[in-house]
């Protein structure tokens, strides 16, 4: 078979089969206009519950003074070349130096990309000899850094510490024969579900078997513990994680990454992250803007709180009109109902068409069959307002999905 006959076939699986009729409405829509609760979508004004904008600093005034500041003054260039060669600069120590002490740990090093950056870590992390265990439900950038491990890798069930021991027996008695060590993999908010990692339970089997615990905490950076450094802080067990990982994509607004452990560990990843180590280093403007927005989520509490208030008014007004949430302890809110693919996607249009509320959807394969998934992301930025309006829409919608409205896919894509 040509290879490309193969590829044109089947698209990739399940998200690109569906490519032809999704793109540009389900699948890479343009939102557009300020980023904020109310944007663009398709030459209307829409409600967006879609950006991970969680403390509101993508157009906050000193931000956007600072990114432009420094593309002035640097341009979009410098530093030149790899960290490691000729691409380091006093900045991006300082912004390392000032997250390492945030999230309670000894050093830190700035990544790229957080997608990367997790790949990375594990693959430099462990050798063939080791054994990794990582929660079921992981993202995807935890999964395909597993996937280049040489080793025996073991997942346990989501957030269950049983399974999670009994994976631990498993690789204890298998690095007895290969003379390595275990990584335990989880994350500090599940993306999806909003579900923090169960951290302290883990952290507390170190008592009885010898592992190290990475977690990739780009939801909780910034939004959960008492200052916001982290879900490890929110769960009062910094000390039990030993490389944390969080990104700028989401609380500070940005792009990239970092991973903070103590100073040995960091300097050996320095040295043997492939991805850093053959890669350009973070331009001046991102490492300079990063540092306000770094300032401001330290500075403005507020921003957090207000974040919270909604988060909380959300959750709980889906939960006083009937609506399941599953587990979240997060401002992740995850809205499931019960139907099938063309319910799902006449759902969705319906409110973006009719009510002017943009949301992500999420279908099988990610969710089980007969499952819906609306993800709402609250942001400091929304309104009370915006709260009351979708609850609202919400109610609606609900209705005409028990009542079997949307089978007759009525709004579908043609």
């Amino acid at each position: 078979m040509d290879l490309f006959d193969k590829i044109t076939k089947n698209m990739g699986g399940p998200i690109g089969q569906h490519q032809k009729w999704s793109h540009g409405y389900f699948s890479f829509p343009r939102l557009e206009g300020e980023i904020a609760p109310h944007m663009m979508f398709n030459g209307k004004e829409h409600l967006v519950w879609s950006l991970n904008n969680y403390l509101g600093l993508a157009n906050h005034p000193e931000v956007r003074e600072a990114d432009a500041k420094a593309a002035a003054d640097y341009g979009m260039a410098y530093p030149m070349g790899a960290r490691m060669m000729s691409g380091n600069s006093k900045h991006h120590e300082e912004l390392e130096n000032n997250l390492a002490e945030f999230v309670g740990k000894d050093a830190a090093f700035l990544l790229n990309y957080g997608y990367q950056g997790m790949v990375s870590i594990i693959d430099a992390l462990v050798d063939r000899n080791d054994v990794i265990i990582y929660d079921a439900e992981s993202h995807a950038c935890i999964v395909d850094g597993v996937r280049l491990h040489m080793g025996k890798r073991f997942v346990y069930k989501h957030n269950d510490i049983e399974s999670f021991e009994k994976q631990l027996e498993r690789a204890e008695r298998m690095i007895e024969q290969t003379g390595g060590g275990i990584l335990v993999i989880t994350e500090g908010v599940f993306g999806m579900s909003g579900a923090q990692g169960r951290l302290k339970e883990i952290i507390e089997l170190k008592k009885q078997y010898k592992f190290r615990l990475l977690i990739d905490d780009a939801h909780g950076f910034g939004t959960m513990g008492p200052t916001g450094a982290g879900t490890h802080e929110e769960q009062n067990c910094i000390d039990g994680v030993d490389v944390y990982f969080g990104t700028f994509a989401k609380s500070m607004a940005g792009i990239g990454a970092f991973v903070a452990a103590d100073t040995e560990i960091i300097n050996y990843l320095r040295y043997n992250m492939r991805s850093q180590t053959f890669a350009k280093a973070l331009p001046m403007p991102m490492v300079l803007g990063l540092k306000k927005r770094f300032e401001l989520l330290k500075s403005n509490p507020e921003l957090r709180e207000k974040l919270w208030v909604i988060a909380r008014a959300l959750q709980n007004g889906l939960v006083e009109h009937g609506f399941d949430i599953g587990i979240t302890n997060t401002m992740v809110t995850p809205v499931f109902l019960k139907g099938e693919l063309i319910e799902a996607t006449s759902l969705t249009m319906d409110l973006r068409e009719n009510y002017g509320i943009f949301c992500s959807i999420v279908v099988y394969p990610v969710i089980p069959k007969g499952l819906i998934e609306l993800r709402l992301i609250p942001t400091a930025m929304h309104t009370l307002e915006d709260v009351e309006r979708t609850l609202d829409a919400f109610s609606e919608v609900a209705a005409k999905l028990k009542d079997g409205y949307y089978k007759e896919n009525k709004m579908a894509i043609a």
